[in-house]
């Protein structure tokens, strides 16, 4: 069987999956990307609950003009960032869902960073 682009991903993300989990201390912070949008959740594993999330849809719907690029996915960092300090979240743990970290992925982990959440 040929290793295709979406079949490699699925493998990292079981491999990543396997050794990451989210707790109440430090929550997992995990990441999908679309080709039009970027989209992040702050999720406590052991409750299977999604504490707080954002998206560049969601930006763009609050009036701020959005592309699928690096700059969109920092402003998506920022953004998670300022809400999980709102509700007492300093730490993450950062899951990036079998992405390469590269681009959008790379520029919303350092947007988080420069909103104030330790990873």
């Amino acid at each position: 069987m040929k290793m295709t682009k979406t079949l490699a991903r699925a493998r990292r993300k079981v491999r990543i999956r396997k050794k990451l989990s989210g707790t109440v201390e430090r929550p997992r912070l995990v990441v999908y990307r679309s080709n039009r949008h970027i989209y992040a959740q702050v999720i406590d594993d052991l409750t299977g609950q999604t504490l707080v999330s954002s998206s560049s849809l969601t930006l763009l719907r609050a009036g701020e003009a959005v592309k699928a690029d690096k700059e969109a996915a920092t402003m998506v960092g920022k953004d998670l960032a300022a809400k999980a300090l709102e509700r007492n979240i300093q730490a993450v743990v950062f899951d990036r869902n079998g992405y390469i970290y590269h681009g959008r992925v790379q520029a919303l982990a350092d947007g988080a960073r420069d909103g104030g959440l330790k990873f």
